[in-house]
Formats: structure tokens, C-alpha cells, sequence
């Protein structure tokens, strides 16, 4: 499976849509899927929303951070919300197959290249903070661009984690970072009193004694005549959105203010909403797998599977690879012979073949997930290489590092070759036992096992002038020698045998 991972960046532009759309026009040009494109002129702020894999989402951050800077001016401008960049803030959020700790290394490689190439500087925010205070953004944010510029030189505490202790003349700072998903949650209120919305936000704001992971602030909508209580709930699931509507509607009554709506800024994980409805209906029984839907998108999940794969290998991504269709082309051959031991003991009742059948149905799983586990050596492989290497204690666990993720590499091709191998006893069965309507059948397996060898074994073959192993090298060396020879003389035995039966 792939990787994904979700990348939020705020952008101090909600009111020239000429310059978002720039912005996103370089972020989609990297081949990320932007999910979302919010701008408030009120906040004067735009929230972008896009996902990829690791290293496209790493590259189109980079490009709009590095677009930002050339249309956003911070010294012109204004807006309700903190803000001490043209890219203000640029997270990274893990979705699919991919750790918290890996989107921090993300986080950490994106900074250092802001800083060395733009010349902007960058502070490291929540998981990926260096500092315990530098967890909050809040903390980072303080007097904002124009209180930044004065003591980014002369306070050590607010030195940049990336960059030299100087702001950027126009596109200020940024902060990067790593955290769990987040909802961008306002409150409206009916009343043009800031106070209220600054008391309530106060009230539900973890920092001074509300809710774990909420954070709040109150703004002025100017344009609709209202204020807002404006949330970022760090943690759906520890508190949930439900609760805060709930606190910010009691505070809000002794005040004499009602809610006027409330609205969500950008994408929502789904359990927010479906925890939300099962508070207010009171579902207390309710189970999520009653949710229809649910179950439509397992059969088209079902129905999609094989596209999907061939999707992605037609990406312009290095994974999946070769390795990864060498064991497909193996599974596609044992299901054959599968499939064709099975017609033949449903004919004859073979009993012979009635008890390899249940072997060739392992092996299938066992090349399934050879598929995935090539493609994950290969990932790591290109984890490893993108390792820093600065120091020489870095430099030495990058080496160990590669060579470890190599002879993963190395190994799973290796063992697609000998299962392949093993395979070929049975397709000799089934040409002299086989049915004879489904021989073709027999003919193809045999052509796609040998097609399968043949890759595998390219693929051994490329990894091992990479390998510094000497006696690992020259031990593949001899395996993969020795197998080539004797698959080769199978091979063609069995395609000889294969001519004569048709």
C-alpha cells in the first residue's frame, strides 16, 4: 500500500484569489491531490489541503512556500488571525501507512530546506518540535510577524530551529511540523461584543483550564457584523467537537448571546461527525457498521483492487516496480495451476491432486505478499538514501542504514526465484494429469513462472553491485547462478512437454 500523507498549509492571503491560485497551480504541478482550498478575508488567511505520497507532498510544500514568498508581502498585511509568515504554518499529517515519526523526519528535511534555499526562517512545531514551549504554535506565534522581526535577533529563545536568527524582509517566517489531524472549527455568535468571544474562547482553551485539546481565539467578523469563537480541536477523539459546541453554547447564555451557526474550515476526519450524531440523536446502540455506505465501499474496494495496483504501477513513482509485478507474475502462475488442479479433481476425484491443491492455494498467498513486501524493501531503500548526513555519526547510521534496506531488496526477488522453482514439479503433473480442455491453462502458468524467474532474478542482479558485503554478494551470486541453470533446463522441458499436448 501506499504511502499518504496530508499536508495543511496556511497561507496569509484571503482576499486576492489571483495569488491562491498561483499557489496551487505550483502544488499541483508536483502530482499531489488537492482535497480543499479555503480563503477568509476576514482572517485574511487561506487554508490549503493536499495529499500525496511522501516525497511529491515534501516538493509541492516546498514550491508553494517558495511561490508565497514572491506574491505575499507580510508588511502590508493585515488580518484578524496570528501570523508570522507568508507561509505561516505548514503541517504534515499521516494518513495511510506511514508513522507520526516519519512525518516528523518530513518536517525536519522540508525546514532545513526553506531556510538553506529561500532563505526564510523555520521553526519546528508539535511532534516535530525541538523544545518543549515550541510544541504549541502559539508560543511561536507570539507579537506575530512584526513583534518576530524585533526579537529574532537578539532573544536566543526565539532563535529559528532552520536558518540564520534574522526574518525574512517580506515572507517573515515559517513553522513546520507533524501532529494528528486537525479540525478548524468556528463558532458564530449572534453579538458584535469582541469580549464575549475572547471570554469564551478563554473558557474552553486548554492553556487556561479547558478542554485537553482545544485551542481558541476570539475574532471579529467585520463584514457580517458578528464575532466568532475560532477553535483548532487538536484531538477529535479526545475532545470531541460536540463537547465544545456544548460549552461554548452554555458560556455564550450568560451573556445573553446565542449561536448564531458554526461552521468547519477545510476537510473533517468522519468519526468527528458520526460521534457528533450519535450525541445528539442519542445512539446509544449505534455501531458504525450500520452506516450503508460502509458497506458499498468494501465491494467497490473489492471490484478495484487489481485497477488500483495497475494505477499505481502505471504512476510515475518508483513503487510498485519490477519487483513487485516478478511476484505478481508467480501468484498469477500458481493460481492458474490452482485453478486447473482443481477443475481436474472435481472431474476424476485425483487424490494426488487433491492434496496439492491446498499447497497451491498457500503458495498464491505467499506471492501476494511478496508484491507488498517489495514494494516496501524498495521504500525503504529510498527512506534510507534521503537519511541526513551531516555528521559522521549520520553518515554511519545512513551506511548501515542502505546496506540493511538493500539486502531486503535483494532477499525478496531471491526467494520469488525459488518459490517459482518449487512450482514447476506441479505444472508436470498437470500436463501428463491435467485436464486436457484446460492444458492452455497449464501452458500460460508455465510462461508466466518463467517470466516471473526472469524478473525476479533481474531484479537480485541489479542490487548487488550496491551490496559492500563481499562473502553475501558472492553467496547470492552463487544461488542465483545455480537456480538460473536448473529453472532454465525445467523450463524448457516442461514448454517442450506443453507443444506436444497441444
Amino acid at each position: 500500500m501506499k504511502q499518504i500523507v496530508e499536508c495543511v498549509p496556511n497561507f496569509s492571503e484571503g482576499r486576492d484569489k489571483t495569488k491562491i491560485d498561483e499557489i496551487v497551480k505550483v502544488i499541483e504541478a508536483t502530482g499531489v491531490q488537492i482535497l480543499d482550498v479555503e480563503m477568509n478575508p476576514d482572517h485574511n488567511r487561506a487554508v490549503l489541503t493536499f495529499i500525496g505520497e511522501p516525497e511529491q507532498v515534501l516538493e509541492a510544500a516546498f514550491n508553494a512556500t517558495k511561490k508565497a514568498a514572491e506574491l505575499i508581502d507580510l508588511t502590508k498585511h493585515k488580518g484578524e488571525h496570528p501570523r508570522i509568515g507568508a507561509t505561516d504554518v505548514i503541517p504534515f499529517v499521516p494518513i495511510s501507512n506511514i508513522s507520526t515519526e516519519e512525518c516528523v523526519e518530513l518536517a525536519r528535511r522540508l525546514g532545513k530546506r526553506i531556510a538553506e534555499e529561500l532563505d526564510i526562517p523555520v521553526y519546528l512545531y508539535e511532534a516535530a518540535a525541538t523544545r518543549p514551549e515550541r510544541e504549541n504554535l502559539a508560543n511561536i506565534r507570539k507579537g506575530e510577524f512584526e513583534g518576530l522581526s524585533k526579537e529574532i535577533e537578539t532573544n536566543p529563545d526565539r532563535y529559528p530551529d532552520f536558518g540564520k536568527p534574522k526574518i525574512h524582509p517580506t515572507a517573515g517566517a515559517t513553522v513546520v511540523g507533524a501532529r494528528f489531524p486537525l479540525i478548524a472549527y468556528n463558532i458564530n455568535l449572534n453579538t458584535n461584543d469582541i469580549n464575549i468571544a475572547k471570554n469564551i474562547a478563554k473558557a474552553i482553551r486548554f492553556r487556561d483550564g479547558g478542554f485537553r485539546y482545544a485551542k481558541a481565539l476570539g475574532f471579529e467578523l467585520k463584514e457580517e457584523g458578528i464575532v466568532q469563537v475560532s477553535i483548532n480541536m487538536t484531538n477529535y477523539l479526545g475532545t470531541p467537537l460536540y463537547r465544545v459546541f456544548e460549552m461554548v453554547k452554555l458560556e455564550a447564555q450568560r451573556y445573553g448571546v446565542t449561536i448564531r451557526e458554526s461552521e468547519i474550515v477545510g476537510l473533517v476526519p468522519e468519526k468527528a461527525l458520526i460521534d457528533t450524531a450519535i450525541f445528539y440523536l442519542q445512539l446509544n446502540r449505534f455501531k458504525e457498521n450500520q452506516i450503508l455506505e460502509y458497506h458499498l465501499r468494501g465491494i467497490v474496494k473489492k471490484e478495484e483492487s487489481l485497477y488500483e495496483f495497475l494505477s499505481q504501477l502505471a504512476d510515475a513513482t518508483p513503487t510498485p516496480g519490477g519487483g513487485s509485478v516478478a511476484a505478481l507474475q508467480g501468484a498469477l502462475g500458481v493460481a492458474l495451476l490452482s485453478m486447473v488442479t482443481g477443475l481436474t479433481v472435481k472431474k476424476t476425484g485425483d487424490y494426488e491432486l487433491k492434496e496439492s491443491q491446498g499447497l497451491l492455494r498457500s503458495a498464491v498467498n505467499k506471492f501476494y505478499k511478496m508484491i507488498e513486501e517489495d514494494r516496501n524493501a524498495f521504500d525503504s531503500v529510498m527512506k534510507a538514501y534521503g537519511l541526513p548526513k551531516t555528521t559522521e555519526e549520520e553518515k554511519a547510521f545512513r551506511s548501515r542504514a542502505i546496506q540493511e534496506a538493500l539486502t531486503k531488496a535483494t532477499e525478496v526477488p531471491l526467494s520469488v526465484c525459488e518459490e517459482i522453482i518449487k512450482l514447476y514439479p506441479y505444472a508436470e503433473i498437470l500436463l501428463n494429469k491435467g485436464l486436457k480442455t484446460a492444458i492452455s491453462d497449464v501452458g500460460v502458468a508455465i510462461y508466466s513462472l518463467h517470466s516471473g524467474f526472469l524478473s525476479a532474478r533481474a531484479n537480485v542482479l541489479i542490487n548487488l553491485p550496491s551490496l559492500t558485503d563481499e562473502n553475501l554478494v558472492n553467496t547470492i551470486k552463487s544461488r542465483i547462478a545455480d537456480m538460473t541453470v536448473e529453472e532454465l533446463n525445467t523450463y524448457n522441458r516442461l514448454d517442450e512437454m506443453f507443444k506436444k499436448c497441444q
